[in-house]
């Protein structure tokens, strides 16, 4: 009997689940674009949306740590679920925030989820004239030019690794100053930083986490507490931690923007990694006080469900989180001259949201740079066939997905240490480190059902397909390396190293590389360094000093790759008819040619090959004049060849005719 009542009990709280979810799609939809805060000097307007609460307050603070308000205002009922309060005279530099009356029930203070400017930890929103950020030049900021998605290479940076360490020669250490910072030099004289950047030649900046995150204590700067910040507090406000003084809502945004400008003034792009899939707080989190389970996704229990593995995930389908999505990306772009966006866990999203973004974003900014994790961590109630996962890339207009494929085929798996790509030795990877060089796309030459993940082609376009062989996530590669190679001599995993970037800056597709990889950066074998402290994660650039000759080659890379479009295509034809793979090549080697003069290289046909094992090989060349650009991991000097070509282990060489 007590059986037969579970078993009730279960099935009244799916229907109850169900009920909820299908309640909030009768909430009704606010489509004015006034949410938030609207300053003048004669008037401040705050609107907010909680369609279920029966009364609602702003509460005004002298400044962001004042315990008792100035004045709790009654906002008034507006249109379509909104709550209006009027602020008249001016109010520049004051602090609030808001609470709803819901089932008789008071919600804590909560900060304005559209807030622009918040103060210390981000616990109370600021009023502010944004025309006061502006640093001199903003209004004449431009971004440097940017043609195709396939042009760029992106360089992955955590802003306090940057400059934390005291071999960046940076003083404005940890913040975003740091990397507005010229003529910074490590220990011996190298370029750090921004000097740095522009030196090695990436085209965009990919910053982890920038806007206000949860983990951090703002008012605690001497704690030097350390965290990635995928852990989302407000979404439109700039990190205080990163700027130079946390208490003052205006520095943060000032020097987050002089940031932006200092990279486009040395033609590099800024690319924002954002994180709209989870909140930092799920019950406490502002968007569930105001308007309770309604921004989030539900488990059939009834339950937040928790794709992100972060303790919820947000409902980008229901109508009210598309629209703050859409809003917010377009605010970082309009107010802060951003340059693209790296979604995080983007799997958790549905496809009309990303589309949407996309076309809204385009329209204001059309060589916008949008990619992103075309996965989850864990299961969604959304359907597959709705999420922008990897395998519907397809559906996702110009927005670009991870490679899994090249990546775990060039290093092997990131879930397994040990475990060896092929540029470790490991055999029969072959047709996975195809598979990346044509950017996920079909070519008639592979055979799909080799690939060590995805058994189809998922890109209609190499512009679909962000190649790379490591981020921030999981081991750095120099580390995964120095455990599935351990048996191997350094001096081979240097080459290892080599042979790995070398895939990635010669494949089609759009090109990714991990902040200090081009000299062999190692976070001490720490996996997941997500709070790991500035001993593991700080950049140390005298490793640009100790391997100078890395560098020096990645660099090389970097300018052959941007000088030559045969590395770059635009089309999914291109690729299927100008690339071919050699036949009959050795085991655990690649070898293959690009018609170079069909996609108007001045370089007319060009030869790749890499030998991922630990023996020299022999290739045969088609015929023509070779000269060789890379010779087993080294620039060439344009040398002419015979007609063979002997591979070092572990190599990549590039040869052309001209």
């Amino acid at each position: 009997m007590k059986q037969g009542f579970m078993v009730f009990g279960f099935f009244m709280h799916l229907f109850t689940a169900k009920a909820q979810t299908d309640n909030f799609l009768k909430y009704p939809v606010y489509n004015g674009n006034d949410l938030g805060l609207s300053y003048s000097p004669k008037e401040t307007v705050l609107r907010i949306w909680s369609p279920v609460a029966k009364a609602a307050q702003v509460l005004l603070y002298k400044d962001a740590t004042a315990e008792t308000p100035l004045q709790t205002i009654s906002m008034q009922a507006g249109k379509n679920g909104t709550w209006v309060a009027k602020l008249p005279g001016n109010q520049e530099g004051k602090f609030y925030t808001l609470r709803v009356l819901i089932d008789n029930k008071w919600s804590d203070e909560v900060t304005d989820p559209y807030a622009k400017a918040v103060g210390v930890n981000g616990k109370r929103g600021m009023v502010l004239n944004m025309q006061r950020t502006d640093p001199q030049g903003w209004k004449i900021d431009r971004s440097p030019v940017f043609n195709n998605a396939t042009d760029a290479v992106i360089y992955e940076l955590h802003v306090r690794d940057a400059s934390i360490a005291a071999s960046s020669g940076i003083s404005h250490k940890g913040k975003f100053l740091g990397l507005t910072e010229k003529g910074t030099v490590n220990n011996r004289g190298l370029a750090t930083g921004l000097d740095h950047l522009k030196e090695l030649g990436v085209t965009h900046v990919h910053l982890l986490p920038c806007f206000d995150f949860n983990s951090v204590d703002e008012a605690m700067p001497a704690q030097a507490k350390y965290n990635w910040g995928y852990d989302p507090l407000n979404y439109n406000v700039p990190e205080g931690s990163y700027s130079s003084n946390a208490l003052d809502g205006t520095s943060r945004i000032r020097e987050f923007k002089q940031l932006v400008q200092a990279f486009h003034q040395n033609g590099l792009r800024v690319v924002m990694d954002v994180v709209y899939n989870h909140t930092a707080l799920t019950e406490k989190a502002n968007f569930n006080q105001l308007v309770p389970g309604y921004y989030f996704r539900q488990a059939q229990n009834g339950t937040f469900s928790n794709a992100s593995g972060c303790g919820n995930e947000t409902a980008s389908d229901r109508e009210m989180m598309r629209k703050f999505i859409l809003e917010s990306v377009l605010y970082w772009v309009q107010e802060y001259h951003v340059d693209g966006f790296r979604f995080d866990l983007m799997g958790i999203h549905d496809i009309q949201t990303m589309n949407s973004i996309a076309a809204a974003l385009r329209k204001i900014k059309p060589d916008i740079l949008l990619y992103g994790e075309g996965w989850t961590s864990g299961a969604s109630p959304l359907p597959d066939s709705a999420r922008a996962i990897k395998s519907n890339a397809a559906k996702l207009n110009g927005i670009a997905v991870f490679s899994d494929d090249i990546r775990d085929g060039i290093k092997g798996s990131v879930f397994d240490g040990a475990d060896r790509g092929f540029a470790s030795g490991k055999k029969g990877m072959e047709e996975s480190i195809k598979f990346g060089v044509v950017a996920s796309c079909y070519h008639p030459q592979l055979d799909y059902s080799k690939v060590n993940y995805s058994k189809a082609p998922y890109a209609l376009s190499p512009a679909s397909t962000v190649t790379y062989c490591e981020c921030h996530d999981n081991n750095a590669l120099w580390d995964k390396l120095a455990i599935s190679a351990r048996d191997i001599p350094e001096s081979s995993r240097r080459e290892m190293h080599q042979l790995a970037l070398s895939i990635v800056l010669t494949s089609q597709g759009i090109s990714f590389l991990h902040a200090g990889t081009e000299f062999l950066r190692s976070k001490k074998g720490v996996e997941n360094s997500f709070e790991s402290p500035d001993s593991i994660n700080a950049i140390d650039w005298n490793l640009k000093t100790a391997n100078k000759d890395v560098f020096d080659y990645v660099k090389f890379l970097v300018a052959m790759r941007r000088a030559h479009p045969a590395f770059r295509m635009s089309t999914a034809g291109q690729i299927a008819k100008h690339i071919r793979f050699m036949e009959k090549m050795p085991e655990g080697t690649i070898g293959y040619t690009i018609n170079g003069a069909a996609v108007k290289d001045k370089w007319k046909k060009i030869f790749v090959c890499f030998n991922g094992t630990g023996s020299a090989q022999s290739a045969g060349l088609p015929a023509g004049n070779w000269k060789l650009a890379v010779s087993s991991n080294r620039a060439g000097d344009g040398e002419p060849v015979s007609a063979s070509l002997v591979l070092k282990p572990y190599s990549c060489s590039v040869l052309y005719i001209d």
